[in-house]
């Protein structure tokens, strides 16, 4: 486990506005170039409104971000509880193929639960047979 970006996922996923579920997600982010962004999930009234904290800590990512290596992303941890019967909580659909535009095929997405227990993917794992830009262009 990268024991960094577990910490910074895990007291980021404290300052999580989950007001409607109560289903606190926090997320970290690390570039190839060694920065790290963190973002927490932010809900809304209107549902398809809210924000998960892969995308809050992808903005933080571009926001910062002075050239296209602070943009690449070499790891994830996302840190939740477990749901459905103990399964880790992995990124959702819309999360995996915004991680997919700045991430590898080999990026490592570790999902673990607030007791530091979890599974790590690769992003290919996570988003087999993907689409992005590359594709387009071909």
């Amino acid at each position: 486990m990268d024991s960094e970006l577990y910490e910074r996922a895990l007291a980021v996923r404290q300052r999580a506005y989950a007001p409607y579920s109560r289903f606190a997600v926090g997320a970290a982010i690390r570039t190839e170039d060694g920065q790290v962004f963190t973002g927490a999930n932010v809900e809304n009234a209107s549902f398809p409104e809210g924000w998960c904290a892969e995308t809050s800590a992808i903005g933080q990512m571009i926001s910062a971000a002075a050239d296209a290596a602070g943009r690449r992303i070499a790891a994830v941890v996302v840190v939740a509880d477990r749901v459905d019967g103990g399964i880790v909580c992995t990124p959702c659909g819309g999360c995996r193929q915004r991680l997919k535009e700045f991430a590898t095929a080999k990026t490592v997405i570790e999902c673990i639960d607030p007791t530091g227990k979890g599974q790590r993917f690769s992003m290919a794992e996570l988003l087999p047979a993907s689409f992005g830009l590359e594709e387009a262009r071909a």
